[in-house]
């Protein structure tokens, strides 16, 4: 077995290893001090390097490496339980009392807690160890000076080549670790769930990526039975909550169990759901989801309390930069010609939604629909020119909220069905929206954006918010802090190439150069069928006036 790199990659299913690879160990070693302590904090901050994706023992206090002799008195005070033996490769433990520990555990967690390890000095666990500030002995009894353990962690980083897996580009220290870090916040939002229910066949693939927790992913199971499986291990079950039955979180809740809710993301594919496009980004959500304002959400969180340092805020300028220059948007580039605006007249773009989406269920404010909603814009602009925009998926015959022509024009002017999206939100003077992701395009896109329900981006000082405001909300955000949080912190990401969870900078430049998966049967024929139900429905609207 070649040797391996201290910063290498989990063993992904379904990955071949020379495409996930980020390291390869090389014989010459590099200037160590090339290697410079901001490296080795970020190092630490990150908890990468070794198996740091493997099993997380708890309660140990003495961490016993293979091979290593260590003496009763050093033990004297410490109960079995709380000592781990490290497993050898070939199965051996150390001859003593303790708790038997695979070798490919996660070095970060186990020795979190620990108050001294015994390994030799050039041990990946006393390289961690010595990054933490455990003390490290050999079988001697020997303390082993942190500085040489430091000194020995700059040598093993530095006698590597590291890669970027996603272009095959060679790459530096900094950005592997940056890499890594966010396969590990990948990996950690997935731990515990035990199984998971409401998952479309054709979405399945693609959660098992998105959901495997560096040692596997959770089964498919009906809910009651995924229930089940979560209350016997202790573990939280992961639902499409759309498709469970109604009563799954009360009886959850009742149970003890917890629920991790799993949706679309914000940059999802080049198709979209309804037609059966497997996402390319989901978000894994312990607390609530995004659309629902009626209780907090693990972004609202975020947004409400993260303290978003400027290295994060950076990175959020550059990926909302590249996302308008791309022209990257979830709702496509659109075919149309472009509407004609009335010069010299206010424009206001209305924004429709699917009537029975869960995001106008929940996050509408009391908008009873996309007609109500439409009013409600005319009343808020009477001497605006008003242009709607129905939902693609509506549009497409997918998903219900249609509106006959003569309804639209009781309070619009004039109906756009499929020009480009963006271009029309950055021509207008303000984008009204109820809930919908349009709103938060246009935010990114530096326009003027008016919400009459209540959507993740509002209620933080970037919007004119129309709806009652939510109390766990008024705290005023930068939008780069807004991009940050929903963008890089909240979703998961699967780059359609390689198939490795990725930053949302590689979905971007994926999206943009049209790198993604091959239309299937299945889009084909689901939208045949939304063709169908499209033409059936204008023609029910043609006979009936």
């Amino acid at each position: 077995m070649p040797p391996t790199s201290f910063l290498r990659s989990p063993p992904f299913p379904g990955i071949p290893s020379t495409v996930a690879a980020i390291s390869d160990k090389t014989d010459a070693v590099d200037d160590a001090t090339a290697v410079d302590d901001a490296m080795i904090d970020a190092l630490a901050q990150a908890r990468v390097g070794g198996c740091f994706w493997g099993d997380k023992p708890q309660g140990l206090r003495i961490v016993i490496g293979a091979d290593m002799s260590v003496p009763a008195s050093a033990l004297a005070g410490v109960m079995p339980d709380e000592i781990g033996l490290i497993r050898s490769r070939n199965g051996q433990v150390p001859r003593m009392p303790g708790r038997a520990i695979g070798a490919d555990c996660d070095p970060w967690a186990l020795l979190a807690q620990a108050r001294a390890l015994w390994a030799a000095p050039g041990d990946e666990l006393a390289l961690v160890a010595g990054v933490l500030g455990v003390p490290v002995f050999t079988s001697h009894g020997r303390k082993v000076d942190p500085a040489q353990l430091r000194l020995t962690l700059r040598k093993e980083l530095a006698a590597a080549r590291y890669r970027n897996p996603f272009t095959g580009a060679p790459a530096d220290t900094r950005s592997t670790i940056t890499q890594l870090a966010d396969w590990r916040r990948h990996l950690d939002g997935n731990r515990d769930i035990a199984a998971a229910s409401g998952m479309a066949f054709w979405k399945r693939e693609a959660i098992r990526h998105f959901l495997w927790d560096g040692r596997r992913a959770p089964p498919f199971l009906p809910a009651a039975r995924g229930l089940r499986r979560a209350r016997q291990t202790g573990q939280a079950l992961a639902i499409w909550p759309s498709r469970v039955p109604a009563d799954t979180v009360q009886e959850a809740s009742a149970a003890g169990v917890p629920i991790a809710r799993v949706e679309d993301g914000f940059l999802r594919s080049r198709g979209l759901g309804a037609a059966l496009h497997p996402p390319g980004s989901v978000v894994v959500d312990r607390r609530g989801i995004y659309y629902n304002a009626r209780v907090e959400s693990d972004l609202e969180r975020l947004l409400a309390t993260h303290d978003f340092p400027a290295l994060l805020v950076d990175r959020a300028r550059a990926l909302r930069t590249r996302i308008c220059m791309s022209g990257v948007t979830k709702y496509g580039a659109g075919v149309g010609r472009a509407i004609d605006l009335p010069a010299g007249r206010r424009t206001v773009l209305a924004v429709g939604q699917v009537d029975d989406d869960m995001s106008v269920r929940l996050g509408g404010a009391g908008v009873d629909g996309n007609l109500d909603f439409l009013a409600r814009v005319r009343r808020a602009e009477p001497d605006a020119f008003i242009i709607y925009r129905p939902h693609p998926d509506v549009q497409a015959g997918h998903r219900k909220g249609h509106l006959a022509e003569s309804a639209v024009l009781a309070h619009a002017d004039a109906i756009d069905a499929g020009s480009p999206l963006m271009p029309l939100v950055q021509a207008v003077d303000d984008v009204h929206v109820l809930s919908s992701l349009t709103g938060f395009e246009a935010l990114m896109r530096g326009c003027r954006v008016t919400v009459h329900g209540m959507p993740f981006y509002a209620g933080w000082g970037l919007t004119r918010d129309l709806a009652q405001p939510s109390a766990r909300r008024g705290r005023s955000l930068t939008l780069d802090q807004l991009v940050a949080a929903a963008l890089i912190l909240y979703p998961r990401y699967l780059d359609p190439v390689t198939r490795l969870p990725c930053g949302p900078e590689v979905m971007v430049d994926r999206l943009a150069d049209g790198s993604t998966p091959p239309v299937t049967w299945l889009i084909r024929l689901r939208a045949a069928q939304g063709k169908l139900r499209r033409f059936m429905t204008l023609s029910a609207e043609y006979l009936h006036g």
